[in-house]
């Protein structure tokens, strides 16, 4: 039979446990307001022929996502995929240079980040006709502590093609 000692131990162990998580989760970037995609919604191209688009994107504050061009294999490239069966093509994307980011902790270690706003300046084309494009941006978010799995974000454009 089970002492008033040894149940008041184990409620104890389990407050401190739920109180790790929930300290652990605080601290942890909510994975859908790390990045938001903030413009445009719509675009007219001509048929058929590359059109450069500025597709804006904001890292919300106290994070940061890697580059495009992160400075090892490890890390998680941000990139943006178009699908296939859409009727637009990305031509091209060009990516802004990261920041470089460092910790206090290993102030010599670098890394290629986004904060605040940036653009990625793309290229598409697309068949004649309406076409809503659903895009997506992966990417991976850190805060100064943790970094959270990557994430991707739908990246909606309506595209008109005369």
């Amino acid at each position: 039979m089970p002492t008033s000692r040894s149940i008041s131990l184990v409620v104890s162990v389990f407050a401190v446990a739920g109180w790790g998580s929930f300290s652990q989760a605080q601290s942890r970037p909510a994975a859908a307001t790390a990045v938001t995609y903030l413009f445009p919604e719509q675009i007219t191209v001509a048929a058929d022929k590359p059109t450069a688009v500025d597709l804006h994107f904001k890292v919300a504050p106290g994070l940061h996502v890697n580059s495009h061009t992160p400075h090892g294999e490890e890390f998680i490239a941000t990139t943006l995929n178009v699908p296939d069966a859409s009727g637009v093509h990305l031509v091209n994307a060009t990516f802004p240079p990261g920041t470089d980011f460092s910790f206090p902790i290993d102030p010599k270690e670098k890394l290629s980040v986004y904060t605040g706003e940036f653009i990625i300046h793309a290229e598409l084309s697309a068949t004649r006709g309406e076409h809503l494009v659903e895009a997506t941006l992966r990417y991976q978010a850190c805060n100064t502590n943790v970094c959270m799995p990557p994430h991707s974000i739908p990246v909606a454009i309506d595209v008109i093609a005369k």
